[in-house]
């Protein structure tokens, strides 16, 4: 069993800008970074030893992925491209560069298989990508405003996306209607006087065994561009189309969720930035509040767990990228 209540810091390397993005190698050799300089970073475990990756976008990194044997990165930008980097080689450099996306590619997601990457972005498209190829095999235009987020199901058949206003669809490879929909309208907020959009679904993640999934993000947005809004994660039925939580943080005035994960004993975490700091949030199923937070040192924007189910990679806007140890109990 895991015992969040003790985490602790166990590895901190800095970069030289502010981070954005990050992902944990699956057989946890390195961890993979992108910042605000256009640039990739890999940091070498467990010493950290840093190797910055060629140019390659020419806008910021938001989304990156990686191959299930670790050997191949992709890495989706606001240029729109889409990279595949051989990231496991000492020489790293990009082996593919697709225009995947018209304006920003925001987010991707690579099958259990490591067959496919989905994509999607502002052009309110879903497209998936044959990761040996290269080639287009499929693409969706069923949302209404800018895709955040995708995630393979566990099957590697079916896929989630969420957009900014909220919608949430499943969807199958081998079909081009919607198998489900599911209404996250609370992670999203029209701010009249400001006249923007704000929120959405800005992660998605689903439960191994297959009946449930998370999408996580931000409300109470009182002042969406002075960063006044907290973190929020919504836990859907698959079954029903249920909403069976609305998963809070009290005390985070300034804060969303940038990624939720499932740990090994069904607690999900997420991680949230902003004005408050950074924080990694815990809840169970049985209430909506949360039962722990680990406060990091800096504004976090992203996570990820490896394989292991026991150390928390996140990258953050002071430059750092720190990994978090959970305890075992």
């Amino acid at each position: 069993m895991l015992d969040v209540t003790k985490a602790k810091i166990i590895h901190d390397f800095a970069h030289d800008r502010p981070l954005l993005a990050c992902r944990y190698d699956p057989k946890e050799r390195f961890v993979v970074t992108s910042s605000e300089d256009y640039r990739l970073q890999k940091f070498s475990l467990p010493g950290g030893e840093k190797t910055i990756l060629p140019e390659a976008h020419n806008s910021w990194v938001h989304a990156l992925g990686l191959s299930p044997d670790g050997q191949i990165l992709y890495s989706g930008g606001c240029d729109g491209k889409l990279v595949f980097w051989n990231i496991a080689d000492a020489e790293v450099k990009p082996l593919r560069t697709l225009d995947a996306h018209q304006g920003w590619l925001r987010t991707l997601s690579v099958s259990p298989d490591g067959s496919l990457v989905a994509t999607g972005g502002n052009d309110k498209t879903v497209k998936v990508w044959n990761t040996q190829t290269g080639e287009l095999v499929k693409q969706w235009q069923g949302h209404a405003k800018n895709v955040y987020s995708v995630q393979f199901m566990p099957d590697g058949k079916r896929i989630l996306s969420g957009d900014l206003g909220g919608a949430v669809q499943l969807r199958s490879l081998d079909a081009d209607d919607i198998k489900g929909n599911f209404e996250a309208k609370p992670l999203h907020t029209y701010e009249g006087g400001q006249m923007v959009d704000f929120g959405g679904v800005r992660c998605l993640a689903v439960r191994p065994s297959s009946d449930q999934f998370a999408a996580g993000g931000l409300h109470k947005a009182t002042n969406p561009l002075g960063a006044v809004h907290e973190p929020l994660a919504l836990r859907f039925a698959f079954e029903g189309n249920q909403l069976l939580k609305s998963h809070v943080s009290e005390g985070i005035t300034g804060g969303g969720l940038w990624r939720v994960q499932w740990l090994s004993d069904g607690t999900l975490m997420g991680v949230s930035g902003g004005s408050s700091g950074g924080f990694l949030i815990f809840w169970n199923d049985q209430q909506d509040k949360d039962f722990s937070k680990f406060k990091l040192p800096a504004l976090a924007r992203d996570m990820d767990l490896s394989t292991n189910g026991l150390n928390v990679v996140t990258a953050h806007h002071d430059g750092h990228v720190r990994i978090t140890r959970l305890s075992e109990s």
